[in-house]
């Protein structure tokens, strides 16, 4: 009867995963959408190229589509939601820019603006409404951390910003190269070397560990990390050749307060610009080559989608999970 039992649940188990797959929603629209903020299980924001801002009220099943006006030449590779009506985009290149919305993306002001060249944002993340970050490319061997404590009215530099390697830097790819946490912040880079980057906000300190994700030229490196209960998990590879699945993963554990990095049994199918964790030890990942999934914190991978994405984000208070990439196309992840 035990062994019975369990060939039931393995069926159903094998049932369960393989049924989970991406189904695309719409496509078709000339923006590389990077940006993905996920509210609820019925709203959500989307930012891109050439100015581009969509939002949906129900699910995912139909968008709003607008250009900002005055940045139609923007890129808005990240963005962060918080209602139907509130949000911050961030835009890469030159000028840098950030800019606030609280009418549903009818007008947007502009918070903050830097047209020295040497700034280059490469993502946004909060950890309170009222509190959050912005990273950028390192200037005189220093990342650039901009901070926000008044949900995004005002920023100002990060009084103690992260030391960068010669080579080293972030990847404006997913917006989720940083997450800031209660208790930390956390960034993964690339380029001429590739590590995990921590700030304990207690302590005011950085810790650095060297990544085992392929790294050497400027098109590789770690892309994203995602925090489960249990392990941490970093993807990236070299975006220049996708299609390489050697050195694109690895996972953290931590044993008696000793940091321990893995790499995984079972890599994910080539390069991934971003990982997000949905539930118990399941995580989602995407990238170019398409998408996969583990069950088991990232020991193992299955591919579950063979289009091109470029984020994926999980609703902060809902189920609803998202993906976003290039041509404006937009995907649900089924489970």
């Amino acid at each position: 009867m035990k062994r019975l039992l369990l060939l039931i649940l393995l069926i159903l188990s094998t049932i369960a995963v393989n049924a989970q797959h991406v189904e695309t929603l719409q496509q078709g629209k000339f923006t590389s959408i990077r940006g993905l903020s996920v509210v609820d299980d019925n709203v959500a924001w989307i930012s891109g190229s050439k100015g581009t801002i969509a939002i949906t009220k129900d699910g995912g099943k139909t968008w709003n589509w607008t250009q900002v006006k005055g940045y139609e030449k923007s890129d808005f590779r990240d963005i962060e939601a918080f209602s139907s009506k509130d949000a911050i985009i961030m835009s890469s290149g030159t000028p840098a820019l950030i800019l606030k919305t609280n009418d549903g993306g009818e007008t947007w002001q502009e918070k903050y603006k830097n047209t020295d060249t040497t700034y280059f944002f490469d993502a946004m993340d909060f950890d309170k409404p009222k509190h959050g970050l912005v990273l950028g490319d390192p200037i005189g061997g220093k990342f650039l951390l901009m901070e926000t404590n008044d949900s995004g009215e005002t920023w100002h530099p990060f009084k103690n910003p992260p030391d960068a390697l010669a080579g080293e830097g972030g990847f404006a790819a997913s917006g989720t190269c940083l997450r800031v946490m209660d208790n930390s912040i956390e960034i993964v880079s690339g380029g001429l070397n590739t590590r995990f980057i921590d700030y304990n906000k207690k302590q005011k300190k950085w810790g650095y560990w060297a990544l085992p994700i392929m790294h050497a030229k400027p098109s590789q490196g770690a892309f994203s990390i995602a925090n489960g209960p249990d392990k941490t998990l970093f993807v990236g590879g070299d975006y220049a050749h996708d299609k390489i699945t050697d050195s694109v993963a690895c996972y953290l554990s931590k044993s008696e307060n000793e940091v321990v990095i893995s790499p995984m049994e079972t890599k994910p199918a080539g390069f991934q610009s971003c990982v997000e964790y949905l539930k118990s030890n399941f995580f989602l990942s995407t990238g170019t080559p398409g998408s996969n999934i583990t069950t088991d914190n990232g020991i193992t991978w299955r591919k579950i989608d063979d289009s091109s994405y470029n984020v994926c984000r999980k609703a902060k208070d809902g189920k609803l999970v998202l993906l976003a990439g290039d041509k404006g196309r937009i995907g649900i992840f089924k489970p």
